[in-house]
C-alpha cells in the first residue's frame, strides 16, 4: 500500500484529499503546516507529498527545497491557488514534478496522483529485462536477443511503461496524460500511431506483445514461459 503525505492547512480540503485517497486503498498522512510535514518525514515512510504552497511556519517552495537536498527524484504534486505562470514556474524549478490548481478535481488528483508513482517507481528501475529482452530507460536503448534497437524517445517511453506494468489495462487518456501530458495538443490518435509502430517494430518478438481492448485501451502481455519479469 502506497503511503501519501497531505501538506495543506486547509481542514477541510485535507481532509477530502485524504479520503478520496483512503477510498482508492492509499495510506494518508496529514500535515498543516511544512514544518510538520517535514518533521513526518523524518520519521516516517512516505511514497508522494501533496503540498500546499501557502503554509504557516513552512511554506510548499521551502518544502520542496528541503525534500530536494535528500530525495532528487522523490514524487511531488503542489495543489495551491496561485496561478501566476510565475508561480507555477518557481514550482518546477525549485522540484515539483506536477501542479494542480484549485479548485480542484479529486478524479484528475488521482490520475496524477498514480502517474508520478509509476514514473517514480520507473525511474528508480531504469532497466527491464524480459525474457531475452532488455530495455534501458537512460540510453533509450532496446536489444532483443543481441539486436539493438533505438527509438523515438516517445515510443520507448510508451513500450517501457506498459512493460513495466503486464496486463495492466490503461486508457487513451492515461497514456497521454504520462507520456505527453495533459497540456499537450496532441489528441489521444497519437497513442494509436505509436501503438502501430511498435508493434510492427517488434512483431517477431516472442517475449512481449501489445494488446488492444476495447478498442480504446492497451495492455503488454509477456510470453514467458519460467515467469521471468
Amino acid at each position: 500500500m502506497f503511503s501519501i503525505l497531505v501538506a495543506e492547512d486547509d481542514e477541510t480540503l485535507n481532509k477530502m484529499i485524504c479520503t478520496k485517497l483512503q477510498q482508492e486503498n492509499f495510506k494518508t498522512i496529514s500535515a498543516f503546516d511544512g514544518e510538520e510535514a517535514l518533521e513526518i518525514m523524518d520519521t516516517t515512510y512516505v511514497d508522494l507529498v501533496i503540498s500546499d504552497i501557502m503554509m504557516p511556519k513552512i511554506n510548499g517552495y521551502k518544502l520542496i527545497q528541503e525534500i530536494r537536498k535528500t530525495a532528487p527524484s522523490f514524487p511531488i504534486l503542489m495543489i495551491t491557488a496561485k496561478n501566476q505562470m510565475e508561480d507555477i514556474e518557481k514550482g518546477f524549478r525549485l522540484g515539483t514534478d506536477d501542479y494542480m490548481v484549485k479548485p480542484i478535481q479529486l478524479k484528475e488528483m488521482l490520475l496524477r496522483v498514480n502517474a508520478l508513482l509509476r514514473r517514480a517507481k520507473i525511474a528508480n528501475e531504469n532497466r527491464l529485462v524480459i525474457g531475452k529482452s532488455f530495455l534501458d530507460y537512460k540510453a533509450l536503448k532496446i536489444n532483443i536477443d543481441s539486436k539493438e534497437y533505438n527509438l523515438p524517445p516517445k515510443e520507448f517511453y510508451l513500450l517501457f511503461l506498459l512493460l513495466s506494468y503486464p496486463d495492466k489495462i490503461f486508457t487513451r487518456y492515461e497514456i497521454m496524460n504520462e507520456i505527453w501530458g495533459l497540456e499537450s495538443e496532441a489528441d489521444e490518435r497519437t497513442v494509436d500511431s505509436h501503438i502501430k509502430k511498435l508493434r510492427r517494430k517488434f512483431e517477431s518478438c516472442q517475449d512481449f506483445e501489445i494488446i488492444t481492448i476495447r478498442g480504446l485501451e492497451y495492455k503488454a502481455k509477456y510470453h514467458l514461459t519460467d515467469n521471468t519479469k
